[in-house]
Parts: C-alpha cells; structure tokens; sequence
C-alpha cells in the first residue's frame, strides 16, 4: 500500500523549535496555457485533525476530483486547519515567467493567513525569494507532508472552480474539463477561436497565434494529431 503524506515534517521542525507555526504551501496551475497560477498555504492542527483528512489526503494530482471536493469542504470547515490562498495573475505569469510568478502567489498565500508563520514548508527543490518567513524545500512535499497535501488540494479546487466560472464567459475552449491545460482540444479552440485575455502570451501555442497565420500553418499537423 502507497504510503501517504504525514506529520513527519512538521514534528521535525516542533523539536527543533518548540511552539512554531508551520505552514505546508503548494501551487496549483503552472503548466496551463491559460488562467492564473493559485497557491495556498495550510497550517494543520496535528491532534484535531479529521480521521478522514489524517488518512485520505494526498498529492491532489493522486485523488480524483469528488474527493478533493470533498476534503477541501472538510478543511475548510473542520476547525482544525488554518487556510491561506493567493494568485498571481496572467499579466504576472508573462511579465515575471511562471517559477517567479507561482512563488509570488505563494508568499501571497502565506501572508493571507494572517499570522507569522515560523517556517514554511514549500514544495518542489527552489525556494521562493523575499518570503514572510524562513522556508524548508520539499521535493515531492505533496505526497509527504499532510501540510502540503493540504494545500495542495485546497490550491487545486480553487483554481479549477475559477476556471470553471471563466469557461461559462468563454464557450468552446473546454475549460469546464481541462481548466485551461494544454489539452488537444483547449489547442484546436485557441486556432479556431483566437485568445482571450486569460490566455498567456508567453506559452508555446498561445506565442505561435501571437506569431501570425504561417507560424499557425506550421503547427498544426501537430494538432491534428494531439
């Protein structure tokens, strides 16, 4: 059986600092041609912490969508978790590039908790710079700290009910099904229908509609074949 995230982490830095706020921070929504990149930050209560929380959450990449549904309704409900989100915008994302923008909407979610965090847990091997608070790195936190997991679900569920509410203003780019991922399909509608302001100019197939209709020529056989 698949080991699941735990408080491993979080008990490493208590010992080492007695009474520390350790938040677990995760990104959601780097890769997508479209949309802002959400992040969300969690500070867990290890004793008051639902059974089904304790050994459900995951990696949001590894739970299917009705159960992160499902334990963002609990987080943000049970008492137990202290739940902070920021964003960084498309103007952001192609002004700053994609690392600098997701790690400005992290530090946003930290400062969104309203509290001083001692340490913050960040997923992935690069530590965002000008942070609220001192940060520990984990690669593949989300599947090893349930602070992170946490946050990982709750940057997840935000971002993809957003891009769900966009996909009503922007029919026939699929956005209800691939929030704004590079799916062939979301591909096809950038072609056939042209941008609109919530699509990244800096990203590959969105750069090559900017380009002009022989740079689209040149690219669609790849399309074609998804």
């Amino acid at each position: 059986m698949p080991k699941l995230p735990n408080f491993k982490y979080e008990k490493a830095v208590l010992k080492r600092i007695p009474g520390a706020l350790v938040a677990g921070v995760d990104e959601a929504g780097c890769a997508p041609l479209a949309g802002p990149v959400v992040a969300a930050a969690a500070i867990l209560d290890q004793k008051k912490l639902p059974k089904a929380l304790r050994e459900g959450l995951d990696d949001s990449k590894k739970v299917p969508i009705e159960k992160r549904e499902e334990f963002y309704g609990i987080l943000m409900s049970c008492g137990a978790a202290v739940i902070g989100v920021g964003r960084a915008e498309v103007h952001e994302i192609e002004s700053l590039n994609i690392l600098y923008a997701a790690h400005l909407a992290m530090r946003r979610a930290v400062e969104a908790l309203g509290c001083l965090v001692t340490i913050a847990l960040v997923d992935g091997n690069r530590r965002p710079k000008q942070f609220p608070c001192e940060v520990e790195t984990i690669v593949k936190g989300d599947a090893k700290s349930l602070s992170i997991a946490a946050a990982s679900i709750v940057a997840k569920v935000t971002r993809d009910r957003y891009m769900h509410e966009l996909a009503r203003d922007y029919p026939g780019y699929g956005w209800e099904n691939n929030v704004g991922y590079p799916t062939p399909e979301h591909r096809a509608a950038i072609l056939r229908l042209g941008l609109t302001p919530h699509h990244r100019k800096t990203f590959g197939l969105v750069r090559t509609q900017l380009a002009g209709p022989a740079a689209v020529q040149e690219i669609l056989p790849l399309i074609a074949t998804g």
